[in-house]
């Protein structure tokens, strides 16, 4: 086990530098200049009237930030020529080579094994310090909502594959699917006129995690239910999509395993239908659900852009548009590197999990 771990850690570094070309290369691309946006010339109207001043600072301001170097240069034909200026033969230019001592992509690749992601655009803070602060937030938001979304996508799989066919089993299949398929940022907004203080009820709070009138000085239940009540619909959106998608999965993975022959055996020895069920068939069913665990914990981290800004929450998540917005690169760069490791991390601890729930399963061969 210990042998497999160090060939997956070793094997996340290839696929993580790969993760990094694509992503810096995607936010370089995007359309906008961060130097125009910081000098204000995107801006419609604004600082008119003297054009060579407006290119003094964007030039000022790119090199300033790195940007007037070239994003990235590799060949494999070198540029050498001979004495007399002719260039030499193909056979001898053929190498590869990294061009130049300074480039975007060399320079940033180069603090990140240093773990510093650079400083950001907007305020010149270290991107590392902002992402720290907020990540306490967004962690505490995509923990409870993989909490709740096993613990009740579980029980409710268990219990639909037990009853199948039944109309209470027809019932929660379609209140699921209608729920996987509604967009969170569409019912996120919903939730807020219906029940945040929109056009309908005023029942729970809409932005931030704490009332205005709240107060460091309040006792501590109160500053804890006040968050909590804050934190009910940014949860439920953040919970409601791989709840009805795990428990779809799990209803599926347990009635493919209540068929097999074992489970037959068990039931006609005459054991209860609790026994067969949670004690020899939810073992094995819970296999394919821990798969769902390496894709579902990157996805509520991205999930979390989408409702944390719409929520107000200072978190991660509203870091991250607010970068996007901002074409801060070195934000940029740094969240699409967490999000990487994070589903590299959700893999790994799939695997792991496997032998927990089967010892049977072994990642490394058994000597005769």
């Amino acid at each position: 086990m210990f042998q497999y771990l160090i060939r997956r850690v070793l094997l996340f570094i290839p696929t993580l530098f790969l993760i990094t070309i694509l992503t810096f290369l995607i936010s370089r691309l995007a359309p906008g200049d961060p130097a125009e946006l910081k000098a204000g010339v995107g801006a419609e109207g604004s600082m008119r009237g003297n054009q060579q001043l407006n290119e003094q600072m964007i030039n000022q301001i790119r090199a300033q930030w790195g940007l007037d170097k070239p994003l990235w240069y590799w060949t494999i034909f070198s540029d050498e020529k001979d004495a007399e200026g002719n260039m030499l033969p193909l056979t001898d230019r053929l190498m590869f080579r990294w061009n130049g001592t300074y480039n975007q992509y060399h320079h940033w690749l180069a603090n990140m094994f240093k773990l510093d992601f650079g400083k950001s655009f907007q305020d010149n803070r270290d991107v590392l310090e902002k992402i720290v602060e907020r990540l306490p937030v967004t962690a505490m938001l995509s923990g409870i909502a993989i909490l709740l979304s096993y613990l009740i996508a579980v029980p409710l799989g268990i219990y639909s594959a037990a009853n199948q066919k039944t109309r209470k089993d027809k019932v929660m299949t379609v209140i699921l699917f209608v729920m996987y398929a509604l967009p969170s940022f569409w019912l996120a907004t919903m939730l807020i006129i219906f029940f945040g203080g929109g056009d309908f009820l005023d029942w729970f709070p809409n932005n931030g995690l704490n009332s205005m009138s709240s107060s460091p000085d309040d006792p501590w239940s109160t500053r804890f239910f006040d968050t909590v009540w804050h934190l009910i619909l940014p949860i439920f959106c953040l919970t409601y999509g791989s709840l009805a998608y795990l428990s779809r999965q799990m209803r599926g993975s347990m009635l493919e395993v209540i068929r097999q022959d074992y489970i037959r055996t068990a039931r006609a020895k005459g054991l209860p239908e609790k026994i067969v069920v949670y004690k020899h068939a939810l073992r094995n069913s819970l296999i394919p659900i821990l798969t769902m665990l390496a894709s579902i914990l990157p996805a509520l981290v991205g999930g979390a852009v989408i409702i944390e800004t719409i929520f107000t929450i200072p978190g991660v998540g509203q870091l991250a548009f607010q970068a996007l917005t901002a074409r801060d690169y070195p934000l940029i760069m740094a969240e699409f590197t967490i999000a990487a490791v994070l589903t590299l991390f959700g893999i790994l601890l799939s695997d792991i999990l496997y032998t927990v729930v089967d010892p049977r399963i072994a990642f490394t061969k058994k000597s005769a």
